[in-house]
C-alpha cells in the first residue's frame, strides 16, 4: 500500500532507495577508488624513478668535478663503483681540430661521464660531457 489516505492528506511511504539505484551507487563509487588508487601508485612510481635520475645527475656532476680538477689531465679511460648500486665510466679524449696541430698551445679534452645502475631487470643510465683546456702533452 504505497500511498494512503488519512482524511484529505496523502501519505507517501515509498521515500526510500531501490535496490538498483544502491548498487549503480555501489558500482561508481568501486570504479572511483579503482582510478583514484592506480593514480595514487603511478605518482608513487614516477617519484621513484625521479629518485633515482636525481641520485644518477648527482653521482655524475661529483665524478665530473673530480676528473676537471686533476692535475695533468690526459687522454684515458677509467670506470668504477659508488658506494651504492651506481656504477661509473669516465672517457677523456683529445678533440683533434682542423688547423695546425704545432700551433695550438693547448690541448683540447672531451671529457665524458657516464652512470648506470639496475633497476629491476632494465638497466639504466645518465651521462654528462664537457671539454676542457689542458696543457699539451709534451711526451707527443
Amino acid at each position: 500500500m504505497p500511498n494512503c489516505w488519512i482524511g484529505k492528506m496523502r501519505l507517501n511511504t515509498t521515500g526510500g532507495f531501490a535496490l538498483i539505484e544502491i548498487l549503480v551507487a555501489v558500482s561508481v563509487l568501486a570504479i572511483s577508488l579503482v582510478v583514484i588508487l592506480q593514480l595514487f601508485s603511478g605518482g608513487l612510481k614516477s617519484r621513484k624513478l625521479s629518485g633515482e635520475y636525481a641520485r644518477g645527475v648527482f653521482h655524475a656532476r661529483e665524478k665530473m668535478a673530480e676528473i676537471l680538477l686533476e692535475p695533468g689531465l690526459s687522454e684515458r679511460e677509467a670506470e668504477g663503483q659508488f658506494e651504492d648500486e651506481y656504477q661509473w665510466q669516465a672517457v677523456i679524449t683529445r678533440v683533434a681540430s682542423d688547423e695546425d696541430e704545432e700551433k695550438m698551445p693547448v690541448d683540447l679534452l672531451n671529457v665524458t661521464v657516464s652512470v648506470t645502475w639496475r633497476d629491476g631487470e632494465k638497466e639504466k643510465s645518465f651521462s654528462i660531457d664537457t671539454l676542457k683546456v689542458a696543457e699539451k702533452d709534451k711526451s707527443s
